[in-house]
């Protein structure tokens, strides 16, 4: 992992980590700051040591960045007398979900578990063209090459997959995005 360059690491993990962010700041602008200063210090930590997990570097970077932004925007906003209760409980609730969020446990058997049994249950062809997609990061257009189908088919099997995931793994959608967006 040490060998990888900044701008590798921002193609291939930029969106995830902005829509994880995002899901958890609701702010586009925030969200693209968080996830800029967490992939440099991302990038910087992978140039210095090896990481034995770095998806868990990474979601932990991103976590805690989004947490210290929610804590100073409570801060903040308790200050302001005009906020609602409703926007405290529910700055609160994103704070606590997000605090429970652990890195080391986001690969849980629960959740691979529930991933291998989705994709499972889809069509061979499906399961091996989102596997291509995800796992082995191929480019569409060699998907479809390889297995001699149009673009738009490719595409088609993978929005189909992760709609399937999507709804499996709804209680999990913030994690959702992290994994499996690009």
């Amino acid at each position: 992992m040490n060998t990888i360059s900044f701008s590798e690491i921002y193609t291939n993990y930029y969106k995830r980590s902005f829509l994880f962010v995002k899901s958890y700041v609701r702010d586009d602008m925030v969200a693209e700051d968080i996830v800029s200063e967490a992939l440099i210090r991302f990038w910087e930590t992978t140039k210095k040591e090896t990481v034995e997990h770095p998806m868990s570097l990474l979601l932990a970077i991103l976590k805690n960045g989004a947490l210290n932004y929610l804590k100073h925007q409570t801060v903040k906003d308790s200050a302001t007398e005009s906020i609602s209760s409703k926007m405290i409980r529910d700055l609160n609730y994103r704070i606590t979900t997000l605090q429970a969020c652990d890195p080391e446990e986001i690969y849980s058997s629960e959740i691979t578990g529930i991933v291998e049994k989705t994709l499972q249950s889809l069509p061979e062809q499906t399961r091996r063209i989102f596997e291509m997609s995800r796992y082995e990061s191929i480019p569409v257009k060699e998907i479809a090459q390889e297995l001699s189908l149009s673009t738009k088919s490719v595409e088609y099997h993978i929005t189909k997959a992760l709609k399937l995931l999507r709804v499996a793994l709804k209680e999990y959608l913030p994690l959702f995005y992290f994994l499996f967006m690009r």
